[in-house]
């Protein structure tokens, strides 16, 4: 089963072509075959889920000029130069030096090869794709603004160019949501982690994104309007016993077979949580709050763990431990669609030279390798309050981790990490385990990690995306270091 995206992916995408104003005079028909090629190009960007706005034919340095303003004011998230033949620099130079998001150049000729026999100059121009690439990008660099990337190959029938196209409207997705995201902060930080202080205009700074300081008060508002016979509720626990299984008791003495009291305060917390963030307009939401003990108010904020599972499925991160840091991470990865976990270290197995790698709670849904289970737990470890827990192992295979950290000069970088879900056991714990593998021992790798200086908490998702996220954070403007280069 997969949880349901609550909000369809998108991203804005402007498209430019390139050509050379001259050749339309001299050459009948090229300049009607040149946006043939535009069209092709379009169609298959629209079937990477992108709005796209095409801005015609750029020939001249006065068509640049003119298109500039045009192309600023629809603030894309990616812009494509679709390079259909050879074009001067003139064409490109002002455009790349204003603009603020990545810029694509895309090298696509119609034929894999020329038939050189009847060649013509006509079929050359055709085909001219990759002429004036070496004057843009060099252009590009003397402006101060380098091109994002060159993608080089055919316009159809082109595996590996698909492919990087599709890449960039993944991007694309991350830099729209991101760029507009709500998130909501509520609570404090736990135990005064040092590493969990972030400064909400740090964030607008660096993504343009919006932190909103919420109150407990507006969850308990929606979630004492609800009985445990309510339809919304009965409904919830519905969603919950059909998603998730409940096995009985395994080791651990604190984790038990799921209650039927907590199924009913998790199903009152999810609905409670869904009516809140609809009603904010929320994008993330991040949290910890402890509230008296034995109140319902600590009874709410300690019962969220299905809930926000549930919804960081459905691709609302939601993020414990006040940690908008790893909110942002989450809602990146979940962008780019490779799931997106909330996740720690957890103890060494240095007899298979892996690492538990998981938390308890919340967890991406759709990167599970199995159906996940609830338990209820007496007690969550090292925080207040008790109920039910998520517990399931990654997919087997590649896997990706983010952590968003700060530096001493108090901007973000990324730090990033490539290795394998491994199968194997993991304790009945009612929290999330997989074991990682990575190069090129486990010792060696952590210690690599650690000393990059990142957060304790990281998002973990599925598929190696190294390159993925080096490019977002590149078109941020921000630090990165690949830990497992």
């Amino acid at each position: 089963m997969q949880v349901k995206r609550r909000r369809p992916l998108t991203g804005n995408v402007a498209v430019i072509s390139v050509g050379l104003d001259t050749y339309w005079k001299q050459f009948s028909g090229l300049l009607e075959e040149m946006k043939k090629k535009t069209q092709t190009l379009i169609r298959k960007l629209e079937d990477n889920a992108v709005v796209v706005q095409d801005f015609g034919m750029v020939d001249n340095a006065e068509k640049a000029f003119d298109v500039l303003p045009q192309v600023k004011a629809a603030d894309p998230d990616l812009l494509f130069i679709d390079m259909v033949t050879y074009a001067t620099s003139a064409t490109f130079g002002m455009i790349v030096r204003e603009m603020q998001c990545p810029v694509v150049l895309l090298a696509l000729q119609p034929l894999p090869a020329m038939d050189y026999a009847k060649g013509t100059t006509y079929i050359q121009l055709c085909n001219d794709d990759l002429c004036s690439v070496p004057e843009f990008t060099g252009v590009a660099i003397r402006m101060g603004k380098p091109v994002s990337d060159v993608i080089i190959g055919t316009l159809e029938g082109d595996d590996q160019a698909d492919s990087a196209i599709a890449e960039w409207c993944r991007i694309a997705h991350v830099r729209h949501d991101l760029r507009n995201a709500r998130f909501g902060l509520m609570g404090h930080v736990l135990n005064t982690m040092l590493d969990m202080q972030t400064d909400p205009a740090a964030v607008t700074a660096a993504f343009g994104a919006h932190v909103y300081p919420v109150e407990p008060d507006e969850i308990m508002a929606e979630y004492a309007a609800l009985q445990s016979d309510d339809p919304a509720v009965r409904e919830m626990s519905k969603r919950i016993l059909d998603f998730f299984d409940t096995p009985d008791p395994g080791a651990d003495p604190i984790a038990e077979k799921l209650k039927q009291e907590d199924l009913i305060t998790a199903s009152r917390a999810g609905v409670a949580l869904e009516r809140f963030i609809t009603k904010r307009g929320l994008d993330g939401f991040a949290y910890y709050y402890e509230a008296q003990p034995d109140s319902e108010m600590r009874k709410l904020v300690t019962n969220f763990i299905i809930g926000n599972s549930l919804l960081t499925g459905a691709g609302f991160p939601m993020c414990g431990e006040f940690d908008i840091k790893t909110c942002i991470a989450m809602l990146v990865m979940d962008r780019l669609e490779i799931g997106g976990s909330f996740a720690e270290f957890h103890p060494i197995d240095f007899k298979d030279d892996t690492v538990l790698v998981g938390h308890d709670g919340p967890h991406h849904l759709n990167i599970a390798d199995r159906k996940p289970v609830i338990r209820s737990l007496k007690k969550y470890h090292g925080k207040p309050g008790m109920g039910a827990g998520v517990e399931f192992n990654i997919k087997t295979g590649p896997i990706t981790m983010l952590s968003i950290s700060i530096g001493a000069d108090g901007k973000f970088k990324f730090i990033i990490a490539e290795g394998e879900s491994m199968p194997g056991a993991i304790p009945s714990t009612g929290n999330t385990n997989t074991h990682g593998k990575f190069k090129p021992d486990i010792r060696t790798f952590l210690k690599r990690w650690c000393m990059a200086g990142p957060t304790h908490h990281f998002a973990l998702g599925i598929g190696h995306h190294a390159g993925s996220l080096v490019k977002i954070a590149e078109s941020f403007g921000i630090d990165y270091t690949v830990v497992t280069d």
